[in-house]
């Protein structure tokens, strides 16, 4: 079993609380992303579990051992970087190898685990080239063989993806949740980007000066986010916020637009709408109207900013449903049913279910 836990967790540099009170489970063989902006305490937290950083309070435990105040190399992780930190005089065949013969393992062995290695990552072809006449894929494929060669106990992952281009990207992170699920090894990985942290996890902690605002499937946080912060940090454009008041039923926001809600006491509330689920159209009859700002093609779909009683409003509109749709046009607006999220003004916590 290689079940990890953090117990009340806590680390200070100083006076200063990075990461405060973290309670955490990855149960074995899961994929968790560690999510946030910057300073919130993800790498740290990494860090801690591979034991670059030292705790100030709490237990780090790894398949029910207490590793909080092993070193490094008594852990059983294996850490892939994001600069991939290869030994550049290496061959590709001495990278993968490198880790093996660390710890001894006899010869026949190592030439055998790095060919069945080298195979899946497609790097057969590749073994005898140096670093330096490798792409940036490659590179991480062998930074990558090189910690599973070891068959760990714990995949660790420092936003292994950001050096590499938006394609490439993409066709790393598939390869990447590929391996990780052929090997069922429990994996934690710390990344900014959101999209990365939805596509790659089976579960989500989104992190919050140095806590978690909220963790869960992917699908349910991004569903139902539990305050403005995660609402308005998981989802890609980001939900549509809008500060007002609701009496007698209906929300009216600072700016005019209204719209009717239900169980909600009167008072001060921020309504949150994802752009998906703002409906635009050219219906010149509808209260709710306003006025293209810009319109962001991308491909099949676009990103449609609307100025509407001086909010700006992101909608995501089919490409199909763009015609008259452009940029100085006046449209109709709309939310689709039942998607609307309330969060309370003053606390930022979600209102309801």
């Amino acid at each position: 079993m290689s079940t990890v836990n953090f117990e009340k967790i806590v680390k200070s540099y100083g006076d200063t609380s990075v990461v405060r009170e973290l309670d955490l489970e990855l149960p074995d063989g899961s994929f968790t992303v560690l999510v946030g902006p910057s300073g919130c305490g993800k790498t740290t937290t990494l860090r801690m579990l591979a034991g670059l950083e030292t705790v100030t309070s709490g237990r780090i435990l790894i398949g029910g051992r207490d590793v909080t105040k092993l070193e490094p190399k008594d852990r059983d992780i294996a850490m892939v970087f994001q600069n991939y930190a290869l030994y550049p005089h290496l061959s590709v065949r001495e990278n993968l190898a490198f880790p093996l013969r660390a710890i001894q393992t006899p010869k026949d062995q190592v030439a055998t685990r790095v060919d069945s290695v080298a195979g899946p990552l497609g790097l057969t072809p590749l073994l005898h080239r140096k670093p330096k006449d490798l792409s940036g894929g490659q590179q991480q494929r062998v930074a990558i063989g090189r910690a599973i060669i070891r068959q760990p106990s714990v995949f660790l992952f420092d936003e292994p993806l950001s050096n590499l281009d938006a394609k490439l990207r993409v066709e790393m992170r598939t390869e990447l949740l590929q391996i990780q699920r052929r090997l069922g090894t429990t994996a934690l990985y710390v990344t900014h980007d959101q999209e990365e942290a939805m596509t790659l996890s089976d579960c989500i902690v989104v992190m919050r000066d140095g806590q978690i605002a909220q963790q869960g499937k992917p699908q349910d946080v991004y569903d139902h986010p539990n305050s403005t912060f995660v609402a308005a940090f998981v989802g890609s454009p980001k939900m549509n916020l809008m500060d007002g008041t609701v009496t007698d039923g209906v929300f009216v926001d600072d700016a005019g637009f209204s719209i009717g809600v239900t169980n909600v006491a009167a008072g001060r509330f921020t309504l949150g709408v994802r752009p998906d689920d703002i409906l635009i159209g050219l219906d010149e009859s509808s209260p709710h109207r306003g006025v293209v700002d810009v319109v962001e093609l991308l491909g099949p779909r676009a990103i449609v900013s609307v100025i509407s009683h001086g909010q700006n409003v992101a909608a995501v509109v089919e490409a199909a449903s763009m015609t008259g749709i452009r940029e100085g046009a006046t449209v109709s607006l709309g939310i689709r049913p039942g998607s609307q999220h309330l969060f309370n003004q003053s606390t930022g916590l979600r209102v309801g279910s």
